[in-house]
């Protein structure tokens, strides 16, 4: 069975971000939901990352849970926030080939 959750989170909406994004991955370890959940960071959802104080708080606090976050190389590098996710300890990938094998391999993937 396979109990690893991705979270693909595109959205730089502050409220979904937190509401959901961070308290659903946070609660999903804490709660042992499932043993292990990676958030992909993409697009928009970057620049949120490594800008705002409150997030960047939460991913903390995720990460501490056991949360894996990893972001799209391209979309930081373009967003020019690529360095201050990697201060936060987030994993700065190129995702296109992982994405694309993680749909066709049928993992359980959410995306917000």
């Amino acid at each position: 069975m396979n109990d690893h959750l991705y979270i693909l989170w595109t959205s730089a909406d502050l409220l979904t971000s937190d509401k959901m994004v961070m308290m659903y991955a946070t609660n999903s370890m804490l709660h042992r939901w499932w043993k292990g959940v990676t958030v992909i960071i993409w697009g928009a959802a970057a620049k949120l990352a490594a800008e705002n104080e409150m997030i960047r708080g939460k991913i903390r606090i995720a990460q501490q849970a056991g949360v894996r976050f990893s972001a799209c190389k391209a979309c930081s590098d373009q967003l020019g926030v690529t360095d201050k996710l990697s201060e936060l300890g987030v994993e700065v990938i190129y995702w296109g080939e992982g994405l694309t094998a993680l749909l066709k391999d049928g993992e359980k993937l959410l995306t917000v």
